[in-house]
């Protein structure tokens, strides 16, 4: 399944992934996070074994075609278990049931990218699959190393 992968080096917290998420849906799903040296993004994490959906004692939370943890808005109770189940801290009360990102089903289902990846400007927001992730990531390191070798190589 593919998620939304944070590379908190590459943000700047100009915060224009919240801003679209609050146009997308009237408020904003992902939260900017400001530290003295770096800013951290954050939003669900549509975990593979999401314990939130594990918790829920009406079935509410589910997943999706694409394996996105959605909310059935009329089966929840607003009992928050699901935000005593979030390691993350993500699942939200408004008025008497639980809501988080969706990954935006709807731009998702015309091939679209969540509008706050779309959106973010320095690509510190990703929509790909973890181990595509890993993989570019693996690449990226073997780069380094190979111009640090080459830097250091004496006659070259």
């Amino acid at each position: 399944m593919s998620g939304i992968l944070i590379d908190p080096g590459k943000c700047i917290a100009c915060r224009a992934c919240e801003v679209a998420c609050e146009r997308e849906h009237g408020r904003s799903f992902i939260t900017v996070f400001e530290f003295e040296s770096s800013a951290v993004p954050l939003n669900c994490r549509h975990c593979e074994k999401a314990p939130c959906v594990e918790a829920c004692p009406t079935g509410a939370l589910f997943r999706d075609k694409d394996g996105a943890v959605m909310v059935d808005i009329r089966k929840c109770i607003g009992c928050e278990v699901c935000l005593l189940a979030c390691p993350f801290g993500i699942p939200e009360i408004a008025g008497k049931v639980m809501v988080k990102c969706d990954l935006c089903p709807e731009r998702r289902a015309e091939g679209k990218l969540p509008l706050c990846v779309q959106t973010c400007p320095t690509g510190a927001l990703g929509y790909v699959e973890p181990n595509d992730f890993s993989a570019g990531r693996r690449k990226a390191y073997a780069e380094r190393l190979a111009l640090r070798r080459s830097e250091n190589a004496p006659g070259l």
